[in-house]
């Protein structure tokens, strides 16, 4: 199988600490390694240099190379411009084409957290057998264990019958990210499972599909395609690239194909899509609070702290988050993590480039 790990993110939830040159992939968010050094290295012998291919954007590329030994300067994929994931999978699948299109890819996010790894392999290795014997275009859904508004959903139905037994379901639905009353009925009708983000399909499966559902890329993509190992290649792709359209794989693709299997995933998954998250799954003091750094506390309950060049004097609050960068500091209300983004582009907007 090929390992495809899209890195191109810039992770604006995670501002201040993730920038355009040190994207949120490239952090120690969680334990010692950078999110993307840990998300290679969880595949085990599923990974080796040779099927090891990243995309990402110029400006990540010096750094993905620093953090990722393993890979192959030359299966490293640029992107011109971030297109969202259709365009990145699309692209990708060309490259791929050329060494086999029978073979099968793993497409993974380069920022998320898997803490049964073992499982995690077991569940990819049986998710390739259902995309080879079936041409299914396969995910990987997670059994929820709360009413979460951050996450999509998948419903399925009906087991799609297969020669090893593995227990893979028909996509009925995808579901963008809920309400709290949505997330509660999705779990009582107990057939959602949350969207991980995690595909797997033949490299010739998914440009079929393209062809079918996104015929505007599919026709930018055999462009490129065209030049693919000649001196035009860079002009061409810069010219052509930039012009797409950029559309997620789940709208462009997922939420329209007939023949779409999901596999149930239960190896402690969380996709640390915002701050608040990292406080769910960190290590609390007696006063429920995650602190990094230096710090004065009295009356300080429920917030996350994270400032290690900086001592924080803190009293009398709660559910914060605070992180602290040194020419940035970010405070926030925990239910309002998510939105980190819409600083940055409100920075965007006043050409704050120095904080981006």
């Amino acid at each position: 199988m090929f390992i495809v790990i899209m890195a191109g993110g810039v992770g604006t939830r995670f501002w201040p600490k993730s920038r355009k040159k040190t994207p949120k992939q490239l952090l120690n968010i969680v334990g010692e390694k950078s999110m993307i050094r840990a998300s290679v290295d969880r595949l085990g012998k599923l990974v080796n240099r040779d099927n090891l291919f990243v995309v990402a954007t110029e400006e990540q590329h010096e750094g993905i190379l620093a953090h990722l030994p393993l890979l192959k300067p030359e299966n490293l994929i640029l992107e011109p411009k971030g297109k969202n994931t259709a365009p990145c999978i699309g692209l990708t699948a060309l490259y791929l084409r050329r060494i086999n299109p029978d073979e099968v890819m793993v497409i993974l996010p380069a920022d998320h957290l898997v803490e049964d790894e073992a499982q995690f392999q077991e569940i990819l290795l049986n998710a390739e057998k259902i995309a080879l014997q079936t041409q299914n275009l396969v995910t990987i859904g997670i059994q929820p264990t709360y009413p979460s508004t951050g996450y999509g959903y998948i419903q399925y139905n009906g087991m799609i019958p297969n020669d090893f037994n593995i227990k893979a379901y028909h996509v009925k639905t995808f579901a963008e990210k809920p309400d709290k009353k949505t997330a509660e009925l999705f779990l009582e009708s107990g057939d959602f499972v949350w969207n991980s983000g995690v595909f797997i399909w033949q490299v010739k499966t998914i440009l079929t599909a393209i062809e079918e559902y996104m015929p505007g890329l599919y026709d930018s993509l055999m462009e490129i395609d065209k030049v693919i190992g000649t001196s035009d290649e860079e002009s061409v792709l810069n010219k052509v690239y930039c012009q797409i359209k950029g559309k997620s794989i789940d709208y462009g693709i997922m939420e329209q194909a007939k023949q779409v299997a999901v596999l149930k995933g239960e190896f402690g998954w969380n996709d640390l899509g915002s701050w608040d998250e990292v406080y769910k799954i960190s290590p609390k003091d007696e006063n429920q609070n995650v602190l990094k750094g230096n710090h004065v506390l009295k009356d300080v309950h429920d917030c996350l702290i994270d400032s290690p060049n900086k001592t924080v004097a803190a009293l009398g609050i709660q559910n914060l988050i605070i992180v602290d960068t040194g020419d940035a500091l970010l405070i926030c209300q925990k239910d309002q993590a998510q939105n980190v983004k819409e600083l940055v582009e409100i920075m965007k907007r006043k050409n704050l480039d120095e904080l981006l």
